[in-house]
Parts: C-alpha cells; sequence; structure tokens
C-alpha cells in the first residue's frame, strides 16, 4: 500500500513512455502502419525491426554510433584521470577550496553555455578566437577548428565535454579521498614509502570502488550527450542522441528516432545496473 504512489508514477512516467517508445520504434516514419510494410521487394529488410536496420547500418547513423564509442573512449578516462589528478593535487595546496572552487565552475554553467563560450574559443577570426590569436602569437595561421574533418572536430567537442565534467568528477574522488584513514597513509610513510607508493599501493586501492561508480556515471551521462554537439555542430560530429532528435524534428521519422532511443535505453540500462550495484556494495561495505 505505501508503494503505491511510487508504483503509480514509475508506471507513468517511466514503463508507459518506454513502452511506447518501443512500439513507435517498430512503427513507419508517419506511425500510420508496422515499419515491415514500408518494405520493397528486392530490397534488404528486417520486417518489424526495420528501423532498427536503418539505425545501425545508414551513413548518418553509422557516423553516430562512432563518434559516441569515441566520445565513451576518450571522455569517460579521460574525466576519470583529470579528476583524480585534480583531487590528489588540490588536496595538497594550501587554498583547497579555491582552487576545488575554480575547476568545480564550469558545472555552473549550463552546457549550452559553455558551447558558445568554447564557440567563441574556437572561431576562426582571429579577433574574436582566442585559440586562434594564441597561434598568431607565434606564427601560426587561423585554422577553422570546427569545419576540420573527422574525428578531429570530434575530439575539440570532447575537450568542451571534459572541461565541464572534470569537476564532477574531481568533488566525488576528493570526498572519498577524505575518507581514507591518516593513519594507514602516516604508517605506509613511516615505512618507507615515498608518496608515488603511497598513492599507488594505499590510496589508488582505497578509490577503486568509487573510480568504478565515477567512471560509469560519466558512462551514462557521455551516453546521453546532446547539448555541446547540438550548439557546437560540425562535419559528421553527430551521436546517437542528436541523430534521434534530427530524425524526429528535422526528417520527421518518428519510427527511426524511436529505433535510436531504445538502442539508447539498451546500452544505458547494463550500466546503470552496474552503478547501482557498486554503490550497495559501498552503502554495505560502511
Amino acid at each position: 500500500m505505501y508503494l503505491a504512489p511510487a508504483l503509480a508514477l514509475l508506471i507513468i512516467f517511466v514503463l508507459f513512455p518506454t513502452l511506447r517508445t518501443v512500439y513507435l520504434s517498430l512503427r513507419s516514419s508517419d506511425t500510420t502502419q508496422w515499419a515491415s510494410e514500408q518494405c520493397r521487394a528486392g530490397e534488404t529488410c528486417w520486417g518489424l525491426l526495420e528501423n532498427y536496420r536503418q539505425a545501425l547500418t545508414t551513413d548518418q547513423a553509422t557516423t553516430a554510433l562512432q563518434n559516441t564509442a569515441l566520445w565513451l573512449v576518450v571522455m569517460v578516462p579521460g574525466t576519470v584521470i583529470l579528476g583524480l589528478l585534480f583531487a590528489v593535487l588540490t588536496d595538497r595546496v594550501r587554498y583547497e577550496s579555491l582552487a576545488k572552487s575554480i575547476i568545480f565552475a564550469p558545472m555552473a554553467i549550463s552546457f549550452v553555455g559553455a558551447s558558445i563560450i568554447w564557440r567563441f574559443v574556437y572561431n576562426p577570426d582571429p579577433d574574436i578566437g582566442s585559440l586562434n590569436a594564441l597561434l598568431g602569437v607565434i606564427g601560426i595561421g587561423p585554422q577553422t577548428w570546427l569545419a576540420t574533418d573527422p574525428p578531429f572536430n570530434s575530439m575539440l567537442l570532447i575537450v568542451v565535454g571534459m572541461w565541464v565534467w572534470t569537476g564532477f568528477t574531481m568533488t566525488i574522488i576528493s570526498a572519498a579521498l577524505k575518507g581514507i584513514p591518516t593513519e594507514i597513509i602516516e604508517a605506509s610513510r613511516v615505512d618507507g614509502a615515498n608518496e608515488w607508493q603511497v598513492f599507488t599501493h594505499v590510496m589508488l586501492p582505497q578509490l577503486v570502488p568509487t573510480l568504478a561508480v565515477v567512471g560509469t556515471t560519466m558512462t551514462i551521462n557521455t551516453l546521453k550527450i546532446f547539448d555541446i554537439v547540438w550548439v557546437m555542430k560540425g562535419i559528421k560530429t553527430d551521436v546517437l542522441a542528436t541523430r534521434m532528435i534530427s530524425e524526429l524534428y528535422l526528417f520527421r521519422n518518428n519510427g527511426l528516432s524511436a529505433a535510436l532511443a531504445v538502442i539508447l535505453i539498451i546500452l544505458i540500462i547494463p550500466v546503470m545496473y552496474y552503478n547501482i550495484r557498486q554503490f550497495n556494495i559501498q552503502e554495505a561495505a560502511r
């Protein structure tokens, strides 16, 4: 009885929309017929799963999948490593709170705002773009950064994502770092361990569960990345989320857009499960 309100909200706002999306992914672009009815003789067709075939095999969708994979490979370890580095370094400086506030500051900016800031940074006009202005100082001509070929232009967008999210990972890792008993660290130093050995053999093993949770959280955030790519769109920089929105609002292809949404859900669910499982393990260990 006590669970009834929560279950009602779960059904209305999670279960029903998810099932509706799965249903739409099996329908045609205008949802008036099943996807299989769009198949043409002599052409490859997956029947009811035709939208999934298009989502996985068309050039635009393949580009979106490749770019999403690139974001995962670069941004997830990048933000975790930088977060760990900043957490360790700021823990040793005199003005720790100020340093952490500066690093965390980009998280206070909306992703659209951050994207606009970096559009100015990457602007090809050296009078506007700070990056080209710096290149001009050392005698290098202005570059059209966002108009470069993939995957370099996607890497430039990933830099923006890392700039925004590193403060978040640093904060979580820093909290875990302060939870390590100082007695263990001091004992290792008394035993003759240098700072690198203290970090790799004492601190890092204690941080592994937190790093796993932060990594999976960043994986989920990266899979859902949209704002930065949409605002700073370059040549073939689409990811799954932007491709999904384009198919829905620009091309009015409801079925394909829903199929891309289902693929995104399928990718996120196991990561969420692992994240929740790791969190429960940490809670049980306390």
